[in-house]
């Protein structure tokens, strides 16, 4: 589940990326972070099936659960993590203008 959680996440900001006509967001690294996780934890599926084999493909339920939120939670940090690195480069000067208006 973690797998296919982080992998929508990295096909949807690729794909947002992909149409952009700037990149003043930077969602380059956005898309970088989501296709790591995502080659993360297909490289823990293959081992994980090499340990359990067939058992790989019949989880319990607390298990499927677990599994989403661990990569809700994968997403969610990526996207703090983006949004941190967005507002400290402020490509477009919004929050320094902000800042320099409560300052005065």
């Amino acid at each position: 589940m973690t797998l296919l959680i982080t992998v929508f996440a990295a096909v949807i900001s690729t794909v947002i990326w992909y149409n952009r006509k700037d990149d003043d967001m930077r969602l380059g690294i956005l898309l970088f972070m989501f296709w790591g996780a995502s080659l993360m934890w297909l490289v823990d599926a293959i081992f994980e099936y090499a340990e359990l084999g067939a058992e790989y493909f019949t989880p319990a339920l607390e298990d499927i659960i677990n599994d989403a939120f661990l990569g809700l939670s994968v997403v969610a940090l990526g996207l703090v993590i983006w949004v941190v690195r967005l507002l400290i480069a402020d490509p477009k000067g919004k929050v320094r203008s902000i800042l320099k208006k409560t300052a005065v």
